[in-house]
């Protein structure tokens, strides 16, 4: 299995590095013809609008939105999040837009509001998971499409509709491989 990054700003190291702890192959998104080499792909963290700019720029916009609506395993995380949602509050920003659920931009706060938290998420064990929420957004509405996966104070940061899993916090930002591990196991895998 090849999972691939978009790697053309923020946190896509991490994720390889994550995945790399997993045993799973990786390969850096940068031009639309690498999306039929991958198995799965992630959209890092980092500012929503700049990836989504320079997807348009590589002209990756179109055929990544086209993969996903054709099945292609995709995760989301922050600015992924964002760029994966169908609506987002108070801006008509480039998205890829494949996901039915409408999401707030940096809806916790500023830089200096970000946090960690200890979440409940069922679906990857018992265990907390020790989530990282950098001026994070949330979910503020999902279809009935939507699986709801985790909350913070009432707050969606994690959710998942068929071939796509979205959070807005960051995983490849810890030493837990859970949600990783999850989207490789029984969202890729288990399509």
């Amino acid at each position: 299995m090849k999972i691939g990054v978009i790697a053309m700003q923020g946190a896509f190291r991490e994720h390889e590095q994550t995945l790399a702890r997993l045993g799973v192959e990786t390969l850096r998104i940068r031009r639309p013809e690498q999306l039929s080499q991958i198995d799965g792909i992630i959209i890092p963290g980092g500012e929503s609008t700049t990836i989504g700019k320079l997807l348009g720029d590589f002209n990756l916009m179109e055929p990544l939105r086209e993969r996903i609506l054709s099945g292609l395993p995709v995760f989301g995380t922050c600015a992924g999040m964002i760029l994966l949602a169908k609506e987002i509050e108070n801006s008509n920003q480039p998205r890829i837009g494949t996901m039915d659920i409408k999401v707030a931009r940096n809806a916790f706060g500023r830089q200096v509001d970000s946090f960690e938290v200890d979440l409940e998420i069922p679906e990857v064990g018992q265990e907390p998971v020790r989530a990282v929420f950098i001026r994070a957004p949330y979910i503020l509405e999902v279809k009935p499409s939507v699986q709801v996966l985790a909350k913070v104070d009432d707050k969606i940061v994690m959710a998942r509709q068929d071939n796509m899993l979205v959070s807005a916090f960051h995983p490849e930002l810890t030493d837990d491989l859970r949600i990783h591990r999850y989207f490789i196991e029984k969202v890729c895998k288990g399509l």
